[in-house]
C-alpha cells in the first residue's frame, strides 16, 4: 500500500506506518495515513484499501482498479463467463427498470394526483432542492398504472416484478406493490436506484414498506442515503446514522451531510462495514425512548465482535420523545450539533446500556453485572482493544461502587499515620478476612503467600495458615482458629482478630464474595503497584497460553486491584 500510495503522495514514516498530505482535500499539515493494507485521512475521512484508493485518485469503478492494480501485478483479470456476462446485462437493465420508475414517480408528485403527498413534504419542511436531491415522488393509486405508463419505454411487466415494483397475488393476478405512497428512492453507494421506499398517509399500516429483496437490492447490505453521505464526509462531515428516511433527508437539509439509516432492521454487520469503508468511528443517533435504546443496545451487540484499533462507534441518544427531525425543527441545526459534539464513546454507550446510573445492591447481581462487562469485552478480537474496554468498564464500575462521603474529612485532626503501622494494619485485615472466611483461600492462597508481610505476628500467622491449608480437610473457621492456638499463636490470632478497626467485610458473617473483593483490595495496597503489575502481565500470559478458566479468573482480580490501586480507590485505614 505504501508504495501505491506514494506515487501519488510524498509519504515520511511515522512509527510502524507512514503520513503525507492527503491528496483528496487542501491541507498544509499532514493527517493522511498510510497502513500496509488501508490509508485514511483524519481531516476529510477519506478512508480504504488499494482498490478505493485508485477509485478516488483516478475516478475509475472498481473493475478499472482492479485491472490496474492486476496489471501492475502481472496478473490477469479472468474475463467473465456467460452466465456473469448476463447477469451484468440483467443488473443494467434492472437499474434502467428502476431509475425509469423514479422519474415516473417524481413527475407524479407534481400531478394533482400527486397532491396530498407534496403538501406532506412540504409540511415536514422539506426544501424544492431537498425533494429533487433525494428523488422523492408519488406512487399514485396503483392498479397497474406504472406499467401501463412505463410499457411506452419498452419496459415489460417481467421486469418491474423482478426489480421489485409489481408482485404476483392469488389467482394470476400482478399488482404494484406500492399505492398511495410518498416514494423514497433507494440507491446505492454509487447513487444509482435500487429499490424504493414508500410511506403510507394517514392511518393506514403498516407506515412504511421497502421493496422485497432483489438481484440489486439486500436490506441488510444497504443503507438509505449512503450515496450522498460518502460525499458529505469527504468534505468533511461527520458520519451519523439515524432511525428513518425523514430523519436522513432533515439531517442533510440542515447541513449534517453524512446521515444515513438501516432500511427497516437493526444495523447489521454488512452495514457496519460499509459504514466503516466511509468512517472510522460513526455516530449512531437514536432516541431516547426505550425503543431507541433497545436499538442502541442491538448494535453494540453486532458492533462488538467486529472492533478493531481503527474502526469504532459513537451514541447519540436524543431526548425522550424527540428524534433527528423534530429536533431540528424546534432547536435548529445548533441544537442538535450540542448533542453532536457530546456523543459518548462506545465504552461509555455500552456500560450506559448495560448498567444505567447505579449499581445493584445484592452482592450476586454486582458479581453477574461484572462478569457481564467483562464477557462483552471478550468479544473484540483484538486483545489489546479488549483489554482497554475492560478497564473502561471496571473504572465506570468501581467510581459507581464507591459509597458518598466515603472520603469525607474527619471530624477532628488526626496525626500523621506511621507508613509501618498503616502496612501492619493492612496484614492484620487481610488475614482476618482468611481466618473468618477460609473458603476463599481456595482462590488465595498463592497471593497470600506471595506477600511480603511485617516480620512478627502477621508473618507468623500467614505461615502458620499455610501450613494448615496443606492437611485440612474442610476449610473452616473455627478449626483454623484452634490450628492456630495449638501452634503456639493464640495471642497472634487474637491481636489478628480483635474487631477494632476491621472493616466488616473481614469479621465474621460476611459473605464470602465480599470478603474475598476485600481481600483483592488489601492485596493490591500490600503487594505495592511495580508487583502488582508483573502479577498481571504473568496471569495475561498463562491465560494466553492456556485459556483457563482459573487463570482468567486470577487475571480478572489482579488487574482489578491494579486499576483500583492506580486510581486510589482502595482508602487507608482509618484506625492505624
Amino acid at each position: 500500500m505504501p508504495s501505491l500510495v506514494g506515487r501519488r503522495v510524498r509519504l515520511s514514516k511515522s512509527g510502524r506506518n507512514w503520513k503525507g498530505l492527503c491528496p483528496f482535500h487542501n491541507e498544509k499539515s499532514p493527517s493522511f495515513y498510510v497502513y500496509d493494507d488501508s490509508f485514511h485521512c483524519f481531516g476529510c475521512g477519506a478512508h480504504g484499501d488499494a482498490f478505493a484508493f485508485i477509485m478516488r485518485a483516478e475516478g475509475g469503478g472498481f473493475m478499472e482498479a482492479v485491472e490496474r492494480l492486476a496489471g501492475e501485478a502481472g496478473l490477469d483479470v479472468p474475463k467473465p463467463t456467460p452466465e456473469a456476462a448476463a447477469r451484468e446485462r440483467r443488473a443494467k437493465d434492472l437499474h434502467g427498470v428502476l431509475q425509469a420508475a423514479e422519474a415516473a414517480y417524481a413527475k407524479r408528485l407534481r400531478s394533482p394526483e400527486g397532491a396530498e403527498g407534496l403538501a406532506y413534504l412540504k409540511r415536514r419542511g422539506l426544501t424544492e432542492e431537498t425533494i429533487a436531491t433525494f428523488g422523492l415522488g408519488w406512487s399514485g393509486a396503483g392498479r397497474g398504472a406504472l406499467l401501463a405508463e412505463l410499457r411506452a419505454e419498452g419496459i415489460e411487466q417481467s421486469q418491474l416484478i423482478e426489480a421489485g415494483l409489481m408482485q404476483e397475488r392469488d389467482e394470476g393476478r400482478v399488482v404494484d406493490l406500492f399505492f398511495n405512497r410518498v416514494m423514497f428512492p433507494i440507491r446505492d453507494r454509487r447513487g444509482r436506484t435500487i429499490s424504493f421506499g414508500g410511506r403510507i398517509l394517514g392511518d393506514g399500516q403498516p407506515k412504511y414498506v421497502n421493496g422485497p429483496e432483489t438481484v440489486l437490492f439486500s436490506k441488510r447490505r444497504n443503507l438509505y442515503g449512503l450515496d450522498l453521505a460518502r460525499e458529505g464526509v469527504f468534505r468533511g462531515a461527520t458520519l451519523l446514522v439515524a432511525e428513518g428516511y425523514m430523519d436522513v433527508i432533515a439531517l442533510h437539509q440542515a447541513g449534517f451531510t453524512g446521515a444515513v439509516a438501516p432500511l427497516g432492521t437493526a444495523l447489521t454487520e454488512e452495514q457496519f462495514q460499509a459504514l466503516w469503508q466511509v468512517s472510522p468511528e460513526p455516530v449512531l443517533c437514536l432516541d431516547g425512548d426505550a425503543a431507541g435504546q433497545r436499538a442502541a443496545a442491538r448494535a453494540a451487540e453486532v458492533a462488538m465482535p467486529l472492533l478493531a484499533p481503527d474502526r469504532s462507534l459513537r451514541f447519540v441518544t436524543l431526548p425522550a420523545g424527540e428524534d433527528p427531525d423534530t429536533l431540528i425543527r424546534q432547536k435548529g441545526a445548533r441544537g442538535f450539533q450540542s448533542l453532536l459534539e457530546a456523543a459518548q464513546p462506545l465504552s461509555e454507550a455500552v456500560f450506559s446500556l448495560i448498567v444505567g446510573g447505579k449499581l445493584p445492591e445484592a452482592p450476586e447481581a454486582r458479581a453477574a453485572l461484572r462478569n457481564r462487562l467483562a464477557g462483552i469485552a471478550q468479544t473484540i478480537p483484538d486483545k489489546a482493544l479488549a483489554s482497554e474496554f475492560r478497564s473502561a468498564f471496571f473504572n465506570r464500575f468501581f467510581a459507581l461502587s464507591r459509597a458518598p462521603g466515603k472520603r469525607a474529612a474527619p471530624r477532628h485532626p488526626r496525626p500523621v499515620a506511621d507508613p509501618e503501622a498503616i502496612r501492619a494494619e493492612r496484614a492484620r485485615i487481610i488475614l482476618a478476612i482468611c481466618i473468618h472466611q477460609p473458603e476463599i483461600l481456595r482462590d488465595a492462597e498463592e497471593p497470600l503467600a506471595l506477600l511480603d508481610l511485617p516480620d512478627g505476628p502477621a508473618r507468623q500467622v500467614r505461615d502458620a495458615l499455610l501450613a494448615w491449608i496443606e492437611g485440612a480437610e474442610r476449610l473452616d473457621s473455627a478449626e483454623l482458629i484452634a490450628h492456630l492456638a495449638q501452634c503456639g499463636m493464640a495471642s497472634a490470632g487474637q491481636w489478628v482478630l480483635r474487631e477494632q478497626g476491621l472493616p466488616m467485610e473481614a469479621r465474621p458473617g460476611a459473605q464470602p464474595k465480599e470478603a474475598l473483593d476485600a481481600f483483592w483490595q488489601m492485596f493490591g495496597f500490600l503487594r505495592g503497584e511495580a508487583e502488582l503489575a508483573e502479577d498481571a502481565r504473568a496471569a495475561q500470559r498463562a491465560f494466553a497460553a492456556t485459556n483457563d478458566p482459573a487463570a482468567q479468573t486470577r487475571l480478572i482480580r489482579l488487574t482489578e486491584a491494579l486499576d483500583a490501586l492506580r486510581r486510589g480507590e482502595l482508602d487507608e485505614t482509618e484506625d492505624a
